[in-house]
């Protein structure tokens, strides 16, 4: 059985600001299998409008290797460091950078969206409620927004389109 260090692995890469395309480049150069999840996004300059290809996640790439192999990653240029907690990266489970590589094949249009998990402060963002904090619940599929009055320790809830709020 191979040891874990032996086998490739995904990490995410943090980039320098707008060096994600320059670093995906040169680790396709030194071989390094790679992923840049891209979005067309509509560019506006002064004298005119173009539609630009940009990164889907702002300042990251992706990339497989095995851990042995993590210098030759961290010396690219344009590369800030590989994300993770702890004493070294965590990898990225393979499920999610497939799930990743389907949306990117498929043809529904998509985009970043704040991330947002359950017990998380946020604002809400428009609709009647706009500037609104609160706590993001899920009751039933569902989610709600729950506003706290700490004070007297009592709250209101109120069920929320998650599309409207973004994390605080």
């Amino acid at each position: 059985m191979p040891e874990a260090d032996d086998i490739a692995r995904w990490f995410a890469v943090r980039t320098r600001s707008r060096h994600e395309k320059l670093v995906r480049d040169r680790l396709a150069g030194l071989g390094v299998e790679h992923l840049l999840p891209t979005v067309m996004r509509l560019s506006q300059w002064k004298d005119r409008k173009k539609e630009i290809e940009a990164p889907l996640f702002s300042g990251y790439c992706f990339a497989r290797f095995r851990w042995p192999d993590r210098l030759a990653v961290q010396t690219v240029s344009g590369v800030v460091g590989l994300v993770g907690g702890g004493q070294r990266p965590e990898p990225i489970p393979d499920e999610e950078i497939d799930a990743l590589k389907l949306l990117m094949a498929s043809e529904l249009p998509y985009d970043a969206h704040p991330y947002l998990r359950e017990g998380m402060m946020v604002e809400v963002r428009r609709g009647p409620l706009e500037g609104v904090r609160g706590i993001l619940l899920r009751k039933a599929k569902r989610h709600r927004l729950v506003i706290s009055i700490h004070l007297i320790q009592q709250a209101a809830a109120v069920e929320i389109d998650d599309s409207e709020v973004v994390p605080v």
